[in-house]
C-alpha cells in the first residue's frame, strides 16, 4: 500500500516539477512586519553550548548515559562504528540517518559534561566527515544523485553547529565546511529539489520523511546566516525558501495541517486519508509543530505565531499521553492506554518544546517540556541506560516479547516495549542521547531585558557573560521534581536582574527569600510566569520554595491519570526482571557479538502483583518515600482490585463500569519515570473510606 501511495505522489510531484515554483523575498524588502533578511529573535535566547553543566541528580543521570549506550556506541554499535559516514559499509536505511542522529546527541553531551572522551569521539568523527568533504561540498559519503539525500545531513548541520558554539578553535573551519555544503544544496534544490523531493530512480528516502522535516536545516541555516554569513546571505536565505517551498511540492506543507478542519481527533487508517500520511507519524508531528515558526523567523507573518500555538493545542488536546508524551505507534490513533508512544518522539518533542518557548514564553509550554523530560523520556530508559525501549504505553503491566500479535499497535512489532538495545528499530537507539544534553542546554536563557532566568527547574550550574561583559555565575541546588526546594548561589560582577519559572501548578502557597535578608514572602510571577529577583553585585543568595497538591488528569470513561508537581504517578508493581542477549531489530537472531558489549541486555519485565485496580481521586495521602532517594515523594491512593480483560497480550481498554473483586485497600504510587512495568492510566470508583496510613 505504501508503494502505490508513493507512487501517486511521485506522479503529483513530478508533473508540479514541470512548473517553476522558484520566487525569494530578496533582502532588504518590505515583508510582514520587517524586513527580509532580519530573522525575528526570540524573547528567551539560548546561551552557547557548554555555559550551562549538570549537577545532582540530573548530572548523575547524563553520566549514566555517557556511561551507558550514548558513550559507547562510537565503539562497538555497528550502527555508528561502521556507518559509511566513517568509511564503514552499515546501514539501517538508505536515509543514511545513524551517525548524523549519533553526532547531533554526542556534541552536546560531550561539551554539557565536558568529557574528554566523548569530546575525543566527536572530534575524530568530525575530523573523518571534514576531511572527506566531497570537492563540490557534498557532506558524507553518496557519490551520485540518486543515492543524495539532504535530509540526513540536517542532523550533521545541528551537530557542526553546537560544535562550532563550544569549540572556537574548530568554528572557522565547520564554518567553510557549511557555506560549501550550503552552495551544492542550493544548486541542487534549485534544479527541481533535487535531494529533497524523491523521483524515480532515487533510493534516498522511499517514503518523504525530507519532506516532511525540511524546516529541520533551518535552525543550522538560520545560526550560519545570523553569525557566519561571509557574503553569502542572499543564497542561504534562497535555499530555506527552497526547503519549505519543497516540502509544498510534496505535498507536506504543515501550515496545511495545523487548523481546526484539517488536524484529527482520532486517526483509524492513518495511510487512507485525505492528507498525507506523514502528519501523523508520531516522530514527524514532534518536529512538525516547529515548521510555522522556522518560516516565521523569516516572513515576520503574525499568523504563525498563532499557529503554532494552535498546533501545540491541538497535539496535547487530542494525541498527549498522560506523561507528555505524543502517542504514536508509529502513528498517532487515539488516546488509548494501551497504544505506544516511541522514544524517539518524546526525545525530539522535548527539543522542539523548548524552542519553541524561547519564542513564545508560554509558561504552558514549558510545563509541557518538563512533563516529558521528568516522566515519558526517562521511563523508557533502563537505569542504567544501557537499554530502552521502541514504544511506551501509559498501562504496562510487562515489557515482553508479547505473545500476540498487538493490533493495538500501528507500525510496532510483539518486541516493541521491550527494554534492549534496538528493540523494533535502531533509531531510537542512535537518536535518544540528544533528549537531556539538550533539555540542559535550554534550561537557562537571557531575557529580553538583558538578564538571566532559570526557565527547566532542573540542578545545574550556568557562567556567562550578560550586557557590559557582567560575568555572572548561578548554581542551583535541587533535588527538583522530586522536592520542591530550590537553592541559588549567585555571584556577578555587576548588579542584574534574575528570573526563576514558576510552574503553574505552584499553588498561591509557594515562597521565596533573598537575595537580601529577611523572612521569605509570597511569589509575584508575571504572565510569563517569571518570579523576578534584583541581584546586586557580589555574592548572593536567593531560594524558592514550591506548595503543591496532588491533581487528576481526567481522561475519557471515567479513567484519570494522578501528579504531584510535575510528576506523573504509577501503581507500584513488584516485578521479576529476566536479562538476555539482545535481539536484533528485524528478528533475525541475536545481535552479533561485535556489535554488543557484556552491558547490552534485553529486560523481560513481568509484573507479580495485582496491577488491575480501579481507584478513588478523592482520597489521596501525600507520604515522603523511604525506599529511594529518587522518588522523592510517594502518594497512597484508595483502590480496589477489579475485572480488567487482556486484549494481544496486554491490558484491554480500561472497564467503563468497572466490577469490585474485593475490598478497597491503599495502593502504593511512585514517580512514573522509575516504574518500569506501571499502570498510569486507571478507572475511577467512590470507595469507602480507607486508612491510607496503615491499611
Amino acid at each position: 500500500m505504501v508503494g502505490a501511495i508513493l507512487q501517486r505522489a511521485l506522479a503529483a510531484v513530478l508533473a508540479l516539477l514541470s512548473v517553476s515554483t522558484v520566487a525569494y523575498a530578496q533582502l532588504g524588502t518590505d515583508v510582514d512586519g520587517g524586513r527580509a533578511g532580519d530573522l525575528v529573535q526570540p524573547i528567551y535566547q539560548a546561551l552557547p553550548l557548554g555555559s550551562i553543566k549538570p549537577q545532582g541528580w540530573f548530572r548523575d543521570q547524563i553520566q549514566r548515559s555517557a556511561a551507558g549506550l550514548a558513550g559507547n556506541l562510537f565503539d562497538f554499535y555497528r550502527f555508528v562504528r561502521d556507518s559509511k559516514w566513517v568509511g564503514g559499509n552499515i546501514e539501517y536505511s538508505n536515509l543514511h540517518e545513524s551517525a548524523p542522529y549519533w553526532f547531533n546527541g554526542l556534541v552536546p553531551l560531550a561539551f554539557g559534561l565536558d568529557d574528554p572522551r566523548l569530546k575525543s569521539q566527536v572530534k575524530s568523527f568530525l575530523d573523518y566527515i571534514l576531511d572527506h568533504q566531497q570537492k563540490d561540498g557534498w557532506l558524507g559519503p553518496e557519490t551520485t544523485p540518486h543515492t543524495r539525500g539532504l535530509w540526513g545531513r540536517c542532523y550533521i548541520m545541528l551537530g557542526l553547529m553546537q560544535y562550532a558554539q563550544a569549540d572556537a578553535s574548530e568554528t572557522d573551519r565547520i564554518v567553510d565546511a557549511l557555506h560549501l555544503y550550503v552552495e551544492l544544496v542550493h544548486s541542487m534544490l534549485r534544479d527541481n529539489f533535487t535531494g529533497l523531493v524523491p523521483r524515480e530512480g532515487d533510493v534516498f528516502d522511499g517514503s518523504g520523511w525530507g519532506p516532511a522535516r525540511a524546516h529541520e536545516m533551518h535552525i543550522p541555516l538560520q545560526w550560519l546566516y545570523e553569525n557566519h554569513p561571509k557574503n553569502n546571505s542572499q543564497l542561504i536565505w534562497e535555499t530555506m525558501d527552497l526547503m519549505i517551498q519543497g516540502s509544498t511540492t510534496f505535498g507536506v506543507d504543515w501550515r496545511t495541517f495545523f487548523n481546526q478542519e484539517s488536524f484529527p481527533e482520532v486517526v483509524y487508517n492513518p495511510k487512507g486519508q485525505g492528507y498525507s500520511w506523514l502528519f501523523t507519524h508520531g516522530v514527524n508531528l514532534a518536529e512538525g509543530i516547529r515548521f510555522p515558526l522556522a518560516i516565521y523567523r523569516m516572513s515576520h507573518e503574525k499568523s504563525l505565531i498563532s499557529q503554532t500555538r494552535m498546533a501545540v493545542d491541538l497535539v496535547a488536546k487530542y494525541h498527549r499521553s498522560l506523561a507528555g508524551t505524543i502517542i504514536g505507534d508509529e502513528y498517532i490513533t487515539d488516546l488509548n492506554p494501551s497504544r505506544g508512544a516511541e522514544l524517539c518522539t518524546s526525545t525530539e518533542l522535548m527539543f522542539s518544546l523548548a524552542w519553541i518557548y524561547q519564542y513564545l514564553a508560554d509558561n504552558e509550554l514549558a510545563d509541557w517540556a518538563e512533563l516529558v523530560a521528568f516522566n515519558a523520556f526517562p521511563g523508557q530508559i533502563w537505569p542504567d541506560w544501557w537499554s530502552h525501549q521502541y514504544v511506551q504505553q501509559e498501562n504496562q503491566p510487562w515489557s515482553r516479547n508479547l505473545t500476540e500479535y498487538p493490533q493495538m499497535w500501528q507500525n510496532v512489532g510483539t518486541y516493541g516495549n521491550v527494554f534492549g538495545l534496538e528493540p523494533d528499530y535502531p533509531c531510537c537507539t542512535v537518536n535518544h542521547p540528544q533528549g537531556y544534553p539538550k533539555f540542559l542546554a535550554n534550561s537557562f536563557v537571557v531575557t529580553a531585558d538583558g538578564g538571566l532566568a532559570h526557565v527547566f527547574l532542573i540542578p545545574g550550574r550556568v557562567s556567562t557573560r550578560l550586557g557590559d561583559n557582567n560575568k555572572v555565575t548561578v548554581s542551583v541546588d535541587t533535588n527538583y521534581p522530586f522536592d520542591m526546594n530550590l537553592r541559588y548561589s549567585i555571584s556577578a560582577d555587576r548588579s542584574f536582574v534574575f528570573y526563576i519559572r514558576i510552574p503553574s501548578w505552584a499553588n498561591k502557597s509557594s515562597t521565596r527569600s533573598g537575595p537580601s535578608r529577611g523572612s521569605s514572602s509570597n511569589l509575584f510571577p508575571s504572565e510569563a510566569g517569571l518570579e523576578r529577583f534584583c541581584i546586586p553585585k557580589g555574592r548572593s543568595k536567593v531560594s524558592i520554595n514550591l506548595q503543591t497538591e496532588p491533581r487528576i488528569g481526567n481522561r475519557a470513561n471515567g479513567t484519570a491519570g494522578v501528579y504531584y508537581g510535575p510528576l506523573l504517578y504509577s501503581l507500584a508493581l513488584d516485578f521479576d526482571e529476566t536479562a538476555r542477549d539482545p535481539e536484533t531489530y528485524d528478528g533475525s537472531g541475536i545481535v552479533d557479538a561485535s556489535s554488543t558489549t557484556r552491558q547490552t541486555r534485553d529486560h523481560i519485565v513481568e509484573a507479580t502483583s495485582i496491577w488491575n485496580i480501579a481507584i478513588d481521586p478523592s482520597q489521596i495521602r501525600v507520604v515522603a518515600s523511604g525506599l529511594s532517594e529518587s522518588y522523592g515523594v510517594e502518594l497512597r491512593i484508595a483502590a480496589t482490585e477489579i475485572e480488567w480483560p487482556i486484549s494481544w497480550d496486554t491490558p484491554a481498554n480500561p472497564p467503563r463500569d468497572p466490577i469490585a473483586r474485593g475490598k478497597p485497600f491503599s495502593a502504593r504510587f511512585v514517580p512514573f519515570a522509575g516504574a518500569k512495568v506501571h499502570m498510569a492510566n486507571l478507572p475511577t470508583m467512590t470507595l469507602e473510606r480507607v486508612d491510607l496510613i496503615h491499611s
